[in-house]
């Protein structure tokens, strides 16, 4: 690997205009391993240039056209798979058995589905809907498209937003974030080996090389995953020049268990990997458990127990569950909720770093909180698991969606007029039944509240990067 990384701009690799560079760091070492381009204006500039020069002929392309070049796309991350694990968990520390078997094939499966609904995009039937006119509804491709994607899940991050852009007609600018670039720029390479240029484009810099992609006259639609106060400051700077906005923020999930469930323990394990995943690092985690009163005990005790089987480890660690959190900084953020938790909070286990090397941070489970306790209210964003009791189906819904975030949520019962009781009154974009975590290309993923707008995934990610214009051609008489 070079120890220099660069812009990929207009089908080439080229550094950063503004001649500026910060350290990446390896999070599992806590040392920095290359430097990266911190994008100015210039570099935004010539991207966006590029971008929408590509998008005078990439936007006439047929949907078969596409199509067909998208499924190269997935054959080429396919081929590169093993290349692209290691560069991710370099970067990120995550296990590279998880990274393998969980995240990259459902990278290479996102460019599929695509490809697919690429050619099916579906609306309304052409008609006459007034005597002596016939109304046709055409989908178009927005434009160039700004992108900013997060430092949790890099590449697979870059895939959602970098696939339905450009299945749909678009052009693209994205950049990464600053502390895990290195995946993005990479896949921006293998792409530009088989699209034409200009259509992906990718600049690495910090927060203020992101406000500059968003506040760019060219685009007419900006998309970010991210923190809900990223979130709120791309949409102000969007509603300046009324840009279209796709948000995809942070989130609480509560994880809601029944008294009538059949195996506690095993849905303790379940919690506890859908809690710890990816450091806890992840929008949907399952991090705020509410357990029937009757069932706390028991179900607390196998939850503890859960967190201490975790294995939590680097890169040389072969059956590690979960690597560090992503940089100094959020190692400190998490910590301090566990600092500042009020005295009536039990923490059964973990609450600490783990060694002084890197950013590895114990699985940690807390009891005792109350619903306005911070650590209710506020995403964590690492491997903290909360517990709370509640009394009846009421109780549920009234803690479940006492939150500010309306992204995920799970019910756990054997009762199906419970779950669909729920599932129909829980205030969250995503509710999974008698399971917490699983993603499929063909579903929707987004939240309501404060976790943001727009759909990631499924064919209504598709329809959110397209345009609708209604075209009414008179017959005569």
């Amino acid at each position: 690997m070079a120890s220099r990384l660069r812009n990929y701009i207009n089908g080439e690799s080229v550094d950063a205009r503004s001649g500026r560079y910060t350290d990446v760091v390896d999070p599992s070492t806590g040392e920095p391993y290359l430097e990266a381009p911190v994008s100015g204006q210039q570099d935004v500039d010539a991207a966006y240039a590029a971008a929408a020069a590509a998008f005078e002929s990439w936007g006439v392309t047929t949907p078969a056209e596409r199509s067909a070049l998208l499924l190269k796309i997935a054959d080429a991350i396919e081929a590169h798979a093993d290349e692209l694990v290691e560069i991710e968990c370099r970067n990120t520390g995550k296990p590279r058995r998880i990274m393998a078997g969980d995240e990259m094939p459902l990278c290479v499966d996102h460019f599929r589905f695509y490809a697919g609904a690429a050619r099916t995009l579906e609306g309304p039937t052409a008609g006459e809907f007034l005597r002596n006119h016939t109304s046709i509804v055409r989908h178009e491709p927005i434009g160039v498209v700004g992108q900013v994607t997060p430092w949790n899940y890099p590449l697979m991050m870059a895939i959602w937003k970098i696939a339905p852009a450009i299945a749909a007609g678009n052009t693209v600018v994205l950049k990464p974030s600053d502390t895990t670039p290195v995946s993005t720029v990479r896949l921006a390479e293998i792409i530009g080996e088989i699209l034409p240029p200009g259509v992906v484009n990718v600049v690495v810099g910090t927060r203020e090389t992101g406000k500059l992609v968003v506040s760019h006259p060219t685009p007419q639609m900006v998309a970010i995953t991210g923190s809900v106060g990223a979130g709120v400051q791309v949409a102000q700077t969007a509603a300046n020049d009324l840009k279209r906005v796709h948000l995809e923020l942070g989130g609480k999930a509560p994880v809601v268990v029944f008294d009538d469930v059949m195996d506690v323990a095993a849905i303790a394990r379940t919690v506890a990997y859908a809690g710890y995943y990816n450091a806890g690092q992840d929008c949907t985690a399952a991090c705020r458990v509410l357990v029937h009163e009757s069932l706390h005990e028991e179900f607390t005790a196998a939850l503890v127990a859960a967190a201490r089987n975790t294995v939590t480890g680097g890169l040389e660690v072969a059956d590690a569950d979960y690597g560090p959190l992503n940089n100094a900084d959020q190692l400190a953020r998490v910590q301090g909720f566990l600092d500042r938790a009020p005295g009536h909070a039990k923490v059964l286990t973990g609450g600490h770093r783990i060694g002084e090397k890197g950013y590895f941070f114990a699985p940690t489970v807390v009891d005792g909180l109350r619903q306005d306790d911070e650590m209710i209210q506020t995403e964590v964003f690492g491997p903290v698991i909360t517990v709370q009791t509640f009394t009846d189906e009421a109780d549920a819904l009234r803690k479940a969606n006492g939150v500010r975030y309306g992204l995920s949520a799970s019910v756990w019962t054997s009762d199906h007029g419970r779950a669909m009781r729920m599932s129909n009154k829980l205030d969250f974009g995503v509710v999974w039944v008698n399971t917490h975590l699983p993603f499929i290309s063909e579903m929707p993923h987004g939240g309501f509240k404060h976790s943001g707008y727009g759909k990631d995934l499924s064919v209504f990610g598709l329809h959110d990067y397209t345009r609708v214009k209604h075209v009414m051609h008179y017959l005569g008489e």
